[in-house]
């Protein structure tokens, strides 16, 4: 039986051109075994209608908050308690606006601060919107919450640009509900314990000047959020950055790399251990050697300032060389620039850990801050004639799919469970 099948979906359809494809989403969330009940912006109601909606699902269109016959049964309520998934695509610019502010002014945001289902957000809108900071934060915000989002995809967009900003295709949808829900029911990361950590390292050089990089740490708390999504016990060690901890996840804040070797190694020294660490931290190389009690000045640092750097520790090579056996499995992150998979390759025989996960980060949409990674996950593999590595390249997905799939990649690697 599929993951569909019997479940209750709430889709919710925003006033985009993108909207005529919810027809089709319809008509294959049905075939794929679930009930569906649409609701309606009135700004969607301008691209579809509503009965041709009613006609494919074979359920009332809701498209009103205060009305009568909708509301006799406190409509938005029983639309939000009712729903296994509340799916909305497409989530244009200003439903995303809105449902990162809490607003409620209309049936469709209401539902959506009322329920407690997962929320599946497909983004569509024209690419300059799609990267606007603003557009961007909201999503973000919505994704610490616990928000998963599919696309949007590259490609030719109806107002005539070029770029991100299309909605992916109904089939992806259903197969990303699918997988969601599936993921949902399985739990299959409840008993495990997973260390992630997250974001760069601030390395100062006087209180108000620091070496740093651009890691914003989305990536890892998209792990994060996943991990305890799948029932995990999560512990984020987090360097500094500006986002919510996920739902269900304890976090360690830490700045410097020496912090974060200091949150990450004693761990190794418990009774129980980790299932797995992933270091997807960009941690600093190097730190200044000394650090001044005051602000340098300029006039004090001459015309040719020289900073002396000292080497930070060696946070994944220390793991893999503390760790008992292959408890636990670690897992480094290898931001690049070119030639991603040799350095890769090299880095996953240096630092003598099990996976090394790889993107480039020159890339359009794959750098640093970006809500979409393109990654390459390399594996070590034991066999008769030694260890060989199993390279897998991932497309161009959101974060939070790209979690997704990592960890599925991941869960057959963990240790044996101890009785």
């Amino acid at each position: 039986m599929g993951p569909l099948v019997d479940k209750r979906i709430v889709l919710g359809i925003c006033g985009g051109i993108a909207a005529y494809k919810a027809a089709e989403l319809t008509r294959l969330l049905r075939k794929a075994g679930a009930s569906v009940r649409v609701v309606m912006t009135k700004a969607a109601q301008a691209f579809i209608t509503p009965l041709t909606l009613q006609t494919l699902s074979g359920q009332p269109v809701a498209t009103e908050l205060f009305d009568l016959t909708q509301e006799s049964q406190i409509g938005h309520i029983s639309l939000a308690d009712s729903a296994d998934l509340l799916l909305i695509a497409p989530a244009t610019a200003d439903v995303l606006a809105r449902l990162s502010l809490g607003l409620a002014d209309d049936l469709l945001t209401t539902v959506a601060l009322a329920c407690q289902a997962p929320l599946l957000l497909c983004p569509a809108m024209n690419v300059n919107m799609w990267n606007k900071p603003r557009v961007q934060g909201h999503l973000a915000q919505l994704v610490s919450w616990g928000a998963h989002v599919v696309g949007p995809a590259q490609g030719e967009l109806a107002c005539g640009w070029v770029g991100a900003g299309r909605m992916v295709e109904p089939s992806e949808i259903v197969e990303a509900a699918a997988s969601l829900l599936a993921a949902l029911q399985q739990q299959d990361l409840r008993g495990r314990w997973v260390v992630i950590t997250a974001g760069p390292t601030f390395e100062p050089l006087d209180p108000v000047r620091f070496l740093g990089n651009r890691s914003s740490g989305k990536m890892g708390f998209a792990l994060a959020a996943d991990a305890a999504r799948r029932g995990a016990e999560v512990t984020l060690v987090a360097g500094p950055v500006h986002l919510e901890t996920p739902k269900g996840v304890q976090r360690i804040n830490i700045e410097t790399a020496r912090e974060l070797s200091q949150s990450v190694l004693p761990l190794l020294q418990k009774s129980r251990l980790p299932d797995c660490i992933v270091m997807a931290a960009a941690v600093a190389d190097h730190r200044p050697s000394e650090l001044a009690l005051h602000k340098r000045k300029k006039h004090d640092l001459g015309p040719q300032p020289q900073i002396a750097l000292t080497e930070n520790p060696d946070i994944l090579r220390s793991l893999a060389e503390t760790r008992r056996g292959k408890t636990p499995l670690l897992v480094g992150f290898a931001a690049e620039t070119r030639e991603v998979e040799s350095y890769a390759q090299r880095k996953l025989r240096e630092k003598g850990c099990d996976v090394i996960i790889a993107n480039n980060v020159a890339e359009d949409g794959s750098g640093f801050g970006t809500e979409t990674n393109r990654v390459t996950i390399l594996t070590r593999r034991a066999t008769e004639s030694g260890d060989s590595v199993e390279v897998l390249t991932l497309p161009l997905l959101a974060k939070t799919a790209v979690a997704e799939k990592i960890w599925s990649h991941l869960l057959p690697l963990l240790p044996a469970r101890t009785p």
